[in-house]
């Protein structure tokens, strides 16, 4: 982050199923309407290219061959976490808002909980909820779809 290399801890077994999940879940409910870039980079500025553990980003022919995904490319970025969860929360998250990145999922495989971050505004998410087992979830760019919590889980 902002020119950084920052080592990060082994992914584990709840957090890589999460992400497993996740993307099944997403990829039968979006189809073709986006693509999916699992844990790839994305280029927030010339000095940041995080690689969250999922993007949704609009379609694109070359499927991002030629270049990272820009912030304006982004529909939702999902990060999982069990042991990163402040670092996740604390700086990844802001920085996601300062990039005007219009959605986050912040998803704790250990409380089974998903923060949802929307709306930032001079580099603070405005809308922030937390959703619980049962609550649905729908993506912003996305409002027709809804997903249930414990399909995550």
């Amino acid at each position: 982050m902002r020119g950084e290399m920052i080592d990060i801890s082994p992914i584990g077994t709840k957090h890589a199923g999460c992400v497993n999940r996740l993307v099944n879940l997403l990829v039968q409910l979006l189809g073709k309407q986006i693509v999916f870039a699992p844990q790839n980079s994305i280029e927030l500025d010339d000095t940041s290219e995080p690689q969250p553990d999922i993007a949704l980003l609009k379609p694109r022919a070359d499927f991002y061959r030629n270049s990272h995904p820009q912030p304006e490319d982004i529909f939702l970025l999902i990060e999982v976490a069990d042991t990163t969860i402040i670092y996740d929360r604390e700086i990844k998250i802001p920085l996601y808002a300062e990039a005007n990145i219009p959605e986050v999922w912040l998803v704790d495989v250990n409380q089974e909980v998903i923060e949802v971050y929307r709306n930032p505004l001079q580099g603070v998410y405005q809308d922030v909820q937390k959703l619980v087992n049962n609550q649905a979830l729908s993506i912003l760019a996305f409002p027709d779809i809804s997903i249930n919590v414990s399909q995550i889980f």
